[in-house]
């Protein structure tokens, strides 16, 4: 591992830990000519699988994609980094679980309205509005009655689950 302040390749591990979760190794370092100390983290290569886009195009799965877009549905809400981060993982947990080789946009789509649904309903409509590609107002407010309707406790249009396009 290069020292990033010396750039020596030279250095010895001074402290390795398991992380929270298991899934990397965190490791201190102390380089070998400048004395200086830094942190690595190590994981498993994880393959995910390449995602099918509505037009047929394929291409790498992309974690800063679905942060990103976590992050522009969440501005300005009352939802942290570690949240979002942690909806990430689950999403990512969940397509290798799946042991695909690829996976339409679409799965990862409604996995991320459901993790949004369930996290923050302003947030959940935000993100809506762009991957439903809501035509007009009258689209965005089915969307916004259901959820109302949900909160009420109040029995659903045709669809049981949140983040359906309704027919």
């Amino acid at each position: 591992m290069k020292c990033p302040f010396c750039h020596e390749t030279e250095n010895r591990v001074i402290d390795s830990r398991l992380s929270k979760d298991s899934n990397m190794i965190r490791r201190r370092r102390e380089c070998e000519r400048c004395t200086r100390r830094f942190t690595t983290y190590e994981r498993v290569e994880e393959m995910m699988p390449l995602v099918v886009k509505k037009d047929g195009r394929r291409e790498a799965y992309d974690r800063i994609k679905i942060v990103n877009g976590l992050k522009r549905a969440c501005e300005k809400r009352p939802v942290s980094i570690n949240t979002i981060e942690t909806i990430a993982d689950r999403i990512e947990r969940t397509l290798q679980e799946r042991g695909e080789k690829e996976i339409p946009s679409s799965v990862i789509g409604e996995a991320l309205m459901r993790e949004l649904h369930d996290t923050d309903p302003v947030a959940y409509v935000r993100f809506a509005s762009v991957y439903r590609s809501f035509k007009d107002i009258g689209e965005f407010m089915v969307e916004l009655e259901e959820l109302i309707k949900e909160r009420k406790g109040l029995p659903l249009a045709k669809t049981a689950e949140p983040g359906r396009r309704r027919e």
